[in-house]
């Protein structure tokens, strides 16, 4: 804990570190702790379970006092991530006994309404929080800190407007805490107008690849189903993250999964959030092994346990590919991250490959698989392959990756292959 302590972490603070057996700083708590803790502005990078809440967190909780109103808001672009960080900054604060409320959309607005009344850190998405000051429910003239938490997410969400109609809401003096995986041109013109002098953080941000092992098979588009159900009955009893492109793709990866016996639930944009938030803790509590989702679960949540990650569908954004493995290999633990590869993902995974050069992506064997049963909705029926294979009933016959349809993916009209040190290099070979 003396590594805590020298950063100026409050008592209270590190008891809470203390009994949940936190044994040292991770970089970016290490680096923006002592920053914020001196009052300065700070952009920071912040890769996925960094630990950026304590980083963030620390100094609120010893600078704002219980009782005076809202003294902390800290805006996210999701609704899990809000409820994330309110729950984590609530154990923070635990022997300060600071009241942490999270606003967000898809729950009854008067039940929020009440608790902000009393409290002095508030958590919110852009969207619910521009509905309170509507209403004059919620009061932000006393903050002090202001955090943008998944700031490139944010905008690339369609955010910024509302996040610069909230800060013209707070003081003009207050902390401003910029956290954000990458900063495009736009989030550098609003650090340039809305802080003042911030102090940039850098953190290593790449995949372990001593901890993470990442592979890919290269399959034919109908059996790709049948693949992924093989990988998951046969990948032990760890937990297993399915992502997926669209909340479609999601919806019929998890009917047939469970149609094939596996204990799977999805969670994506389009649902309640009492259930999003309901399988959630069901996963986390280990009573389902495998959720399939959208990259709406990729940011920022902190899921521990996450042995495995299959990305069923290649992301278009090389930068969702690094935060959807980031899910796994987390605090020392080791991880896999499989991607199964069609015709239709090649130029995805080229992408990918080309924009995360540090990454090692080794192809595999394909294993002998069982052809399983899938029922494809009715929209894609009688359009000859349709999205998700050939055949209405069945998909994938055996593991077969040779004499594939359509163009291989590429990088940079090569494939990559493993050096150490964890970079990847060029061969003058396609994947095949």
């Amino acid at each position: 804990m003396e590594k805590f302590r020298k950063l100026g972490i409050c008592e209270n603070v590190l008891k809470v570190l203390s009994n949940k057996k936190f044994t040292k700083p991770s970089e970016i708590q290490e680096k923006t702790i002592p920053l914020v803790l001196d009052g300065k502005d700070v952009i920071a990078g912040s890769a996925t379970g960094s630990g950026k809440t304590l980083a963030f967190g620390a100094g609120i909780i010893k600078k704002v006092a219980k009782g005076e109103g809202i003294q902390s808001l800290i805006l996210t672009p999701t609704r899990e991530l809000c409820e994330q960080i309110s729950e984590a900054l609530g154990e923070f604060s635990y022997y300060k006994k600071l009241t942490v409320t999270p606003v967000y959309g898809g729950v009854p607005i008067g039940q929020q309404m009440k608790k902000l009344a009393y409290a002095d850190i508030v958590a919110a998405t852009p969207g619910r929080l521009l509905d309170h000051l509507k209403r004059n429910s919620i009061d932000l003239s006393k903050i002090k800190f202001l955090v943008l938490d998944e700031a490139d997410r944010m905008w690339d969400m369609g955010f910024k407007d509302d996040v610069r109609k909230i800060i013209d809401k707070c003081p003009k003096k207050k902390q401003v805490l910029l956290f954000s995986a990458t900063i495009s041109r736009d989030l550098a013109n609003f650090a340039e107008k809305y802080m003042n002098n911030p102090v940039e953080v850098e953190v290593d941000n790449y995949v372990d690849t001593s901890k993470l092992k990442q592979i890919y098979y290269d399959v034919r588009d109908s059996e790709k189903f049948s693949l992924l159900t093989h990988l998951l009955k046969t990948g032990g009893n760890g937990l297993s993250m399915v992502f997926c492109n669209t909340r479609r793709n999601a919806d019929f990866v998890e009917k047939n999964l469970r149609g094939n016996g596996i204990n799977a639930r999805v969670i994506h944009g389009g649902m309640e959030q009492k259930k999003r938030i309901r399988v959630l803790k069901e996963f986390s509590e280990r009573k389902i092994q495998v959720i399939v989702c959208t990259d709406v679960a990729a940011r920022g949540l902190d899921i521990s346990g996450v042995e495995q990650v299959y990305n069923y569908d290649l992301p278009k954004d090389a930068r969702d590919y690094v935060h959807r493995i980031g899910r796994t290999a987390r605090a020392g633990e080791s991880g896999i991250a499989v991607n199964i590869v069609a015709s239709r993902d090649y130029d995805n995974f080229s992408n990918v490959l080309r924009k995360n050069e540090g990454l090692v992506v080794k192809k595999s064997e394909t294993p002998r698989f069982g052809r399983v049963r899938i029922e494809i909705p009715e929209r894609t029926q009688g359009r000859g392959r349709g999205v998700h294979g050939r055949s209405a009933r069945t998909s994938g016959d055996r593991g077969r990756s040779n004499q594939r349809n359509g163009r291989r993916p590429q990088r940079g009209g090569r494939a990559p292959t493993s050096s150490r040190g964890g970079r990847s290099h060029s061969s003058s070979r396609r994947f095949n």
